[in-house]
């Protein structure tokens, strides 16, 4: 069985964040350890972007300064996340092999100068990556500064260019086998595009209208895998020289890139990067979707916030910093929701490059700025509740199910609204659930669903015959669905199933017949009984078996359902407001008998339970008082609280009973 992240962890809360000395004189690196020995930090990332430190010409070996700093963090008792440098090649690697740079759909180079330029279909690229692995792994095996690999960077590369090419018409062979079951599965009968050899399989290269949405769905499958194979190599490399170590690779939440239900398969420690906007009011339910998902993607286990941000980031057009209290306690959102590591881009602010605006734990502001001072509080915090919290679980009765097939299948060119987006979608219903205190995994829809009471589908617009299968025998167990508008439109290949819906889904919820989708434009709504439903509408014909409707109300579709009920499946063909979104899943689940972990609770307070421990995390700036009935004591305050817990600006409580 491979280690995971509690080989690591050993009862406690890893708190630290990416590590980059290369950046700055050695003096400073001895202030470093001060100050994180300071902060309470037990672990850093070295390496991640130290290719051209330890390679500076092709084939030299230059470990002295990671040597130093690995003995230094050792010296310090704070363990090492050592990343595989492989995301940012040095600029010599692009000049002497241009085959390892990627190109784009108009077939433009992506040049050096930047980071993640690299080809992951570039045999070159590979044999360089693992050689550098290689010795990577050799030298720091033993060092017990040592605790996790990482490896590479945030993968996020598309490739156009003919090496692509030809990795693409090798997958769609292994895939396919024949031209003609290629075809078959393209479609390609429409608008004359039949293949009549391997070799005119081209990526979907800039075309003069439309491309093919079976090619597209395709390619963005074998980039995940490709990616996905340049992961497995170096992996495979350090799990050879420590085999009793765990090996991650952080996430993009929500990334379109990759298949993370497949990538997660892959990792001993799944983690992810995070860093919802501070100004957004919804920040915190953004945070608490992808921490759901990431958990999730962990099988339920403990799961490493890789990157966040203590402060500003400097990416997005206006780029806030944090008030003061909000890095604390988005922090402890995570550690409610699963996550035993807590780590940071960066710890140092960098004065020069592309993100010296992006914040650090030291900022510019140095050991005196207010940053500094909250990291120092978060160290503490976390060291007290580390050994009662790490290593338990988040209980949940609700599924959210989520496929990036779907989802790369429903963000095709020349759908029938180019507003109807997947992302805004899943985040509306995890949303409607949030304000409603209910907590909730994600499952991939092929995934045994048996253990949960409730089952939300948001948008699946393309379904397998098995995740169909999979569902309908949930509702047989006795299990309760409720689904969005487009389920079950296509199958794995894009092609539209007979009557706009699968088979199945339309009995299921008690559709005879779906005549039109009706998608709104902005600004536009559909008037149901007690809401409106903005975006997205559906002419639907029930059959007799329909126990429950809500109907629109004027229009077209006046008198027409809107939400269906057939015995426990529900069916909303349009997307409710926010607040009926809400109290209509609130009232589903609480039929199907899941109630919130506390009642009660204000509008701006979550409360989560995490093993024997309750969390009350207040996202409002006004100070509040929550019902908690009984006698509880607060591990961050060391505070005992009867029936009554106050919380100020941002407060947070972590509750034992």
């Amino acid at each position: 069985m491979r280690p995971g992240l509690d080989a690591v962890t050993r009862g406690r809360i890893l708190f630290g964040g990416d590590y980059n000395p290369e950046q700055w004189p050695e003096e400073i690196w001895r202030e470093d350890v001060r100050l994180m020995r300071r902060a309470r930090v037990t672990s850093v990332t070295l390496g991640v972007f130290s290719w051209s430190m330890i390679e500076p010409e092709p084939g030299a070996r230059e470990f002295g300064r990671l040597d130093t700093l690995m003995d230094l963090m050792h010296d310090h008792g704070i363990g090492v996340v050592l990343a595989t440098p492989t995301a940012s090649p040095p600029p010599w690697l692009g000049r002497l092999h241009p085959d390892t740079l990627p190109r784009d759909a108009d077939g433009r180079t992506e040049w050096w100068g930047g980071r993640q330029h690299f080809s992951h279909s570039s045999a070159t690229y590979r044999r360089y990556a693992a050689a550098i692995t290689e010795d990577l792994a050799a030298r720091y095996a033993g060092h017990p500064a040592l605790t996790l690999w990482h490896i590479n960077n945030e993968y996020c590369t598309y490739d156009y260019g003919d090496e692509a090419a030809a990795a693409f018409r090798r997958w769609l062979r292994a895939r396919y086998g024949t031209l003609d079951a290629l075809n078959t599965a393209w479609g390609t009968a429409f608008w004359s595009q039949g293949y009549d050899t391997w070799d005119g399989v081209l990526p979907p290269r800039r075309a003069h209208y439309l491309t093919n949405p079976a090619q597209v769905l395709d390619f963005r499958r074998f980039t995940s895998d490709m990616l996905l194979e340049c992961f497995r190599a170096e992996r495979d490399i350090v799990r050879r020289h420590t085999p009793h170590l765990p090996v991650t690779t952080n996430f993009m939440p929500l990334w379109s890139g990759q298949d993370a239900w497949r990538w997660a398969g892959e990792e001993d420690v799944v983690s992810v990067d995070l860093y919802p906007d501070p100004r957004d009011p919804l920040g915190a339910q953004h945070g608490a979707l992808v921490q759901d998902m990431t958990r999730s993607q962990a099988g339920g286990g403990p799961w490493m916030l890789m990157e966040q941000a203590a402060g500003p980031v400097n990416w997005r057009g206006v780029n806030h910093p944090k008030p003061r209290g909000l890095n604390r306690l988005w922090s402890l959102q995570a550690v409610a929701r699963g996550a035993d590591a807590i780590h940071y881009f960066q710890w140092r602010q960098s004065r020069q490059g592309a993100e010296k605006f992006h914040s650090g734990m030291v900022g510019h502001a140095g050991e005196r700025g207010r940053t500094f001072q909250e990291v120092v509080e978060l160290g503490a915090d976390l060291a007290r509740i580390g050994p009662e919290v790490a290593g338990s679980r988040v209980g949940a009765d609700i599924a959210v199910l989520h496929d990036w097939d779907a989802w790369w299948a429903s963000a095709q060119d020349g759908r029938p609204s180019a507003r109807v987006d997947l992302p805004d979608v899943l985040h509306a219903w995890h949303r409607a659930l949030w304000q409603a205190h209910l907590t909730t995994d994600f499952a991939h829809p092929e995934h045994d669903l048996g253990g949960y009471r409730l089952v939300v589908v948001p948008q699946l617009y393309a379904l397998t015959d098995a995740a169909a299968d999979r569902l309908l025998a949930y509702v047989r167990d006795g299990g309760t669905p409720v689904s969005g508008f487009l389920p079950g439109v296509a199958d794995q290949d894009d092609r539209i199933r007979e009557g706009g819906m699968d088979a199945r889904l339309r009995a299921l919820f008690g559709i005879r017949t779906l005549h039109e989708w009706w998608p709104l434009e902005a600004g536009e709504t559909a008037p149901c009984d007690g809401f409106d439903g903005p975006l997205w509408s559906e002419e639907i014909e029930p059959d007799d078996t329909v126990d429950e409707t809500i109907s629109y109300r004027g229009g077209e579709l006046d008198g027409l359902p809107a939400v269906l009920r057939r015995g426990r499946a529900w069916y909303l063909s349009t997307l409710p407001e926010p607040d009926a979104l809400r109290a209509l899943l609130a009232g589903i689940a609480a039929a199907a008998g899941v109630r919130p972990v506390l009642a009660g609770l204000p509008a701006d307070v979550e409360a989560v339970r995490r093993g024997d421990l309750l969390f009350l995390l207040h996202h409002g700036r006004e100070p509040v008082v929550v019902d908690v009935p009984g006698t509880h004591h607060d591990l961050l305050t060391g505070t005992t609280h009867t029936d009554r817990v106050p919380l100020g600006r941002y407060g947070a409580a972590v509750l034992r009973s």
